[in-house]
This record gives C-alpha cells, structure tokens and sequence, in this order.
C-alpha cells in the first residue's frame, strides 16, 4: 500500500506546500482537496489544493512527478441528495467536474459522498440515487474514472440529523445501492472508524466488498464509555465519541490491514486527521500528519 494523508488538515497551504511537505516527510501520495473556492459549509469542507475550474494540468502534473508524489484522489465531500435542490444541483456540477481534473490528470479516481436528504427514510432516498448518481457515475466511466464514496454518516451534530448527509454508510445500503448503480467503476472509500462508533464490525465488510475498495482511509475513533453511559447511543455522536490519529483511538489496525493485504488491496492509504488535540496550529497540524505516520510505518515497508 502507498501512504499519504488528506490534505483538508493542511488548510491555508497552497498546492506545492502540501506536495513539499508530502515529499519531505516520505508520504508517497496526497489525496488532494477540490472544493469550490467560497466560505466552507463545515468544518474540514471547502478547501481548495486544487482548483478544477482554473485547472494547469501540465503544471500539476510536472510538479508533482518532480517531488516523486502521486495524487492517490480529487477529494470533494458535498451532500447532492439534500433538500435543497439548488445546492443539489452545484455539487453534482462540480464532482463532474472533478471528474474530468481527474480524466485530465492522469488520477482516474474521485472520493465524494453520495449525499443524502437528512429529514427522508432510507428507503425515500434510495428512490432517488440511481435518477441522480447513475448518471454521473456513466459519465466517470466514459472517462476511465473511479468514484468512490466514503462510509462516513455524516451525522455528528444536531444540524445533521435526523438522519445524517450521507446514506452509503452500512453494509445493508451498500448492496442495495450496488444493486441500483451495478458499474464497477463505482465503489468505497472505505473508513474503518465510521463503523467503530456506529457499533459494527469493521473488518466483515472488506472481504465482503472486496471489488469494490478503491480507495482507503486511516482516521481512528475513540468512544468515551462515561459519556455513552450518560446520553446513550441516541445522542448525537459528538456527545460521546471524538476521532483520533490511529493508534490513538480504538480501531484495530493490525487487524484492518491484515484484512486489506488478505483481498490484495495495495492501492493508496490515507490518513485522514479531524483529532481536535492537533488543531492549535499548523505545526501542530503538520505534526499530527507525521505521527500518525510513525505509527503506521511498522506495517509500510519504510
């Protein structure tokens, strides 16, 4: 596997001082941020590393080649399923968009969330994914183009619920989506942690969706059990559960990667840091991408 980090952590960096530190500190690639440039909807939204609408390919592209560091994905987390089909509307535009950076790019992979209208069941936005994402889907793959949606609920505070932004989150929606959208071009980018604090087995999944893992990422999450004991698994997540760098949280990673190199998956993996401990500045920021690393190394051959 090939390690690298998102580069969200890394917000007010400009694209080469992401790509520096990557090739500095001996990550072999970055999953790079492409939000619209505007005010962020959240927080680790709406950083731009790199910008698809004034897009230099061969800069890009001679840049990166130079420091010996790939892009593993375009990263670009919206909600197209909410209720507001404007909003609906800009982020199917710009994930399109992506695509094509990443047709252009020589990247061929976008990590994206499927999205999903918080106040309807399950059952009413299932109705809904195959009219919206086949489409887009089709599309990526005219172009050689991987999407691939991270398992995250997004449903961490009280302006996210009912029921969270994002519906791919389960393995019981993953094959009744995979069922609507059969393109193999189309599949996860898969986070062990979302399924720790939704109190499911982790590793099941990767053997099951083995075919579909395009992507991975490296974000733990720890559950504080006096805090569980008080609100109780109704609360909303935050009230009981903060995410960590691995191996500072509660997810197995001998175990996760064991079930990774047991279905072959040697594609990119990718530390992803929200742990509130390493946010006080970018030193702090930049130290918490490095380790992580050093924790992770004994599995990566370097």
């Amino acid at each position: 596997m090939k390690l690298g980090f998102n580069s969200a952590i890394l917000n007010g960096c400009t694209f080469e001082e992401v790509i520096d530190f990557a090739a500095d500190n001996g990550f072999s690639c970055v999953e790079l941020c492409a939000w619209p440039r505007g005010k962020a909807l959240r927080k680790y939204a709406g950083v731009t590393h790199i910008d698809v609408d004034l897009l230099d390919v061969d800069y890009i592209k001679n840049y990166t080649e130079a420091k010996g560091v790939r892009i593993s994905a375009i990263a670009y987390y919206p909600n197209p399923l909410s209720d507001d089909e404007e909003r609906n509307c800009h982020a199917i535009a710009h994930i399109k968009k992506c695509v094509e950076a990443a047709h252009k790019l020589d990247i061929n992979l976008v990590n994206t969330f499927i999205g999903r209208n918080q106040y309807q069941t399950i059952e009413e936005n299932l109705l809904v994914v195959k009219e919206v994402w086949k489409p887009i889907v089709e599309f990526a793959e005219e172009l050689g183009v991987k999407i691939a949606i991270e398992n995250c609920p997004m449903l961490f505070t009280g302006d996210e619920w009912p029921g969270g932004q994002n519906l791919m989150t389960t393995p019981a929606v993953f094959r009744k989506v995979f069922e609507l959208i059969p393109n193999q071009n189309f599949g996860l980018n898969f986070d062990p942690s979302h399924f720790v604090w939704q109190q499911m087995d982790y590793i099941k999944p990767i053997y099951e969706f083995r075919n579909r893992i395009h992507h991975v990422h490296f974000k733990d999450i720890k559950i504080y059990k006096n805090r569980l004991d008080e609100v109780g698994v109704m609360a909303t997540p935050l009230e009981y559960i903060s995410p960590k760098l691995p191996g500072l949280g509660d997810v197995d990673w001998g175990k996760y990667i064991s079930a990774l190199t047991d279905i072959g998956y040697f594609g990119y993996a990718v530390i992803e840091v929200e742990d509130k401990a390493f946010e006080s500045s970018l030193k702090a920021r930049k130290d918490s991408i490095n380790l992580s690393k050093n924790y992770l190394k004994q599995y990566f051959p370097y």
